[in-house]
């Protein structure tokens, strides 16, 4: 089932956009969200608590980000929700949609347009294991590969480091290369030549993937759909009002404001905790 579009009365007012993530991954999306849509007021909120994600259960994750969900909407009454996180789409949107009346818009594997433009029809798709075990991901695959080898790994050390990274920790070269190594493939003179980021975190530390690659590729970051497609629900940009900060809510520490303004440039507010009961 797909989202409702935003309520008219939305577009009278500032809407506000909810932007959803098991940590700071879910940035790159906001990025992107923020140049598109300069007439909303975004909350960014983080299941830090929960970080990470990949490796639940999939029974475990959807009672989870319920819950936090439950707690979110009940205190922020956003006009829509994006789900930034590959591993929470590609299971938990549909019991989302069905709890609730607004809109969300989920982060899936953008195999399509990876798959379209492959010059080798070499793809890899790099994730998290709980998105490459998806059925989700195995039915992109199936309607949209086409001719394409898509390759997928399933990364379970690589969102951690790039968290890592961002918070000002030290990660070597050496663990960034060995985690996207499987993503390189070679087969006779074919090469890969695409690579999906399938996890937010992987764009926000695109400079040293890039650094250590065994050789030039495109990266598909699924950050621009995610914000053509939420703009689509919103219509068209009502006004131009100077930015509001970004509001910062999360479920275990609260987020560094100071940080997440390096990483996506635009003012934000002290970080608040997100009082609630979520399966541990």
């Amino acid at each position: 089932m797909s989202s409702p579009p935003i309520h008219p009365s939305a577009a009278l007012r500032a809407p506000t956009i909810l932007v959803f993530d098991s940590g700071l991954g879910g940035l790159s999306v906001f990025r992107e969200l923020a140049r598109t849509r300069p007439d909303a007021r975004f909350v960014y909120a983080a299941d830090d608590a929960g970080f990470p994600y990949g490796a639940r259960s999939e029974d475990d994750l959807v009672a989870r980000v319920l819950a936090v969900m439950d707690a979110l909407v009940a205190r922020l009454a956003p006009d829509a929700v994006v789900i930034a996180c590959n591993t929470a789409s590609t299971l938990v949107l549909p019991a989302l949609r069905a709890r609730y009346s607004i809109p969300f818009v989920g982060t899936v594997p953008a195999i399509k347009p990876a798959c379209e433009g492959s010059l080798t029809k070499q793809v890899s798709v790099l994730a998290t294991p709980g998105t490459v075990k998806r059925d989700y991901t195995q039915a992109l695959i199936r309607d949209f590969a086409g001719a394409c080898r898509v390759t997928l790994v399933g990364s379970t050390r690589l969102a951690g480091l790039a968290e890592a990274a961002m918070v000002g920790e030290k990660v070597a070269d050496e663990e960034f290369a060995a985690e996207i190594a499987p993503a390189f493939v070679r087969e006779g003179k074919s090469r890969t030549d695409t690579v999906v980021l399938a996890c937010t975190h992987y764009p926000l530390v695109l400079d040293r993937l890039q650094k250590v690659a065994p050789w030039p590729v495109r990266w598909v970051d699924p950050a621009p759909a995610i914000a053509r497609r939420l703009s689509s629900l919103l219509g068209p940009v009502a006004f131009a009002a100077s930015p509001a900060p970004l509001r910062l809510f999360s479920t275990g520490q609260p987020l560094d404001a100071a940080l997440i303004e390096r990483i996506v440039g635009r003012r934000a507010r002290a970080g608040e905790l997100v009082p609630m009961t979520a399966p541990a």
